[in-house]
């Protein structure tokens, strides 16, 4: 605890770091406050009273989740970074099938601003689509909460949500390039956050005993640690590096000649592949609010979005392990690796420089990536088993799921920043005997 202690005073010490981290939490508080902040034309007593029953539940409790309960209130951040993700994954599919979007990742960074581009053009586009259902579902839901016309309501509801969508865009671009962590992920993680006092609390009125939670509250530690051992598992490739003269005349030496290690994540995906999949799962959601009268519709919403349907668990899974391995495609590139190893004079012991070191770490990806994408598929779909074990909705969310896997991966990576600016500074870490490791090793 002291050594904890002595490091939040050296956070402290490092002024760059000391202002990346006061930047981050101050647009964070304005992200929350916008969150409590009812469009325009609502009465936030009589919303409180309609949604009550469906808050916890279906598409509006996944939204919920995500969002920090704004999608319940009605707030102009309803829709929250969820239409950036949903923009970004349609962004990366089309960079691996459409020539145009590959030579743009070709092109460095002014390929990848163009990309960024696209992907903001493309969130403004996705939230004007999910506006009008939310609208569409929250007439049909919470009618009576809506006290302007309907017109004018539509109008300026679009208008607000695309608005506030495009605004917390802004905001998490903002901490990615300014602050500390991945601003998107932490806009997630911190709306996760928000909702688990209560959800806790709740299932502490909902259990039999005291003694049932605490061996909940165990499940979930051991589950945890799990999920924190995947996400930090490597498999370390050993690589030689030849020996070679640095320098001329008398002040030449010899450099080289010792063994390194190319460590290869098993889940190098980290927490993107459970985001995406939850994205792609909105969008059938997204069409279902359009009609909301319609029982065919209605099924397709529960299918998507209710993690008790186990449907939705198993076309979760499905696709948890297909982003997994497209995600590691995009993240890892095997020849680039063989290349700068063989630039830099290094060779993996038994290999060949080139092709087969490339085909070699592409065969080692490919088998690490089975289990991990795996265990990542099963972690995904612990709520539904929570909840046919009888634990609270709200719990059960953060039981395991898109929740758990947020906090792990989100506070990891933002932790291995946070450690990366004190090794820099010549300051111990947060670990005496070794350091954190994000998803950037």
């Amino acid at each position: 605890m002291a050594g904890f202690a002595e490091s939040l005073r050296n956070i402290w010490k490092i002024e760059e770091l000391r202002d990346r981290m006061i930047y981050t939490l101050a647009l964070l508080v304005i992200y929350r406050a916008g969150s409590y902040i009812t469009l325009p034309g609502v009465d936030p007593g009589t919303l409180a009273a309609s949604v009550a029953q469906q808050a916890s539940s279906g598409m509006l409790g996944m939204l919920n989740l995500f969002v920090g309960g704004a999608f319940a209130r009605a707030g102009v951040f309803a829709l929250g970074i969820m239409p950036y993700i949903t923009a970004s994954i349609i962004v990366q599919l089309l960079g691996a099938v459409v020539p145009y979007f590959q030579k743009l990742q070709r092109e460095g960074q002014d390929g990848q601003r163009k990309i960024t581009q696209l992907t903001r053009y493309g969130t403004i586009l996705i939230t004007l689509l999910q506006s009008v259902g939310f609208v569409i579902n929250l007439k049909y839901t919470a009618g009576d909460a809506i006290v302007v016309s309907q017109w004018v309501f539509m109008v300026s509801s679009v208008i607000t949500l695309t608005a506030g969508t495009a605004f917390v865009m802004w905001l998490g671009e903002r901490i990615t390039e300014d602050g500390i962590g991945n601003g998107t992920s932490l806009l997630i993680l911190v709306g996760i956050l928000a909702a688990l006092p209560f959800a806790v609390t709740n299932e502490i009125s909902n259990v039999p005993n005291f003694f049932v939670f605490l061996i909940e509250i165990a499940i979930l530690a051991v589950i945890t640690g799990a999920v924190v051992l995947m996400t930090q598992g490597t498999r370390r490739i050993p690589v030689q590096y030849a020996k070679r003269v640095v320098g001329r005349g008398p002040s030449a030496r010899m450099a080289g000649g010792n063994t390194q290690y190319l460590p290869l994540r098993v889940n190098a995906a980290g927490v993107m592949p459970i985001i995406f999949a939850q994205s792609i799962l909105f969008i059938p959601s997204t069409i279902a609010s359009f009609f909301p009268e319609s029982t065919f519709w209605t099924g397709v919403n529960r299918w998507a979005t209710d993690p008790s349907n186990w449907g939705h668990a198993i076309t979760l899974f499905v696709v948890c392990v297909f982003f997994t391995y497209f995600y590691t495609a995009i993240a890892v590139n095997p020849k680039d690796m063989a290349d700068t190893m063989k630039r830099q004079g290094g060779f993996i012991p038994g290999i060949k420089p080139g092709k087969p070191t490339s085909d070699f770490i592409d065969n080692i990806l490919t088998r690490i990536t089975l289990p991990g994408s795996i265990f990542l598929g099963f972690v995904a779909i612990l709520p539904t088993f929570a909840l046919k074990a009888g634990v609270n909705q709200q719990f059960a969310y953060f039981f395991g799921g898109t929740s758990l896997l947020i906090l792990v991966g989100v506070t990891l990576d933002t932790l291995q920043q946070i450690e990366s600016h004190l090794l820099m500074r010549h300051y111990d870490g947060f670990m005496k005997t070794g350091r954190v490791r994000g998803r950037r090793v």
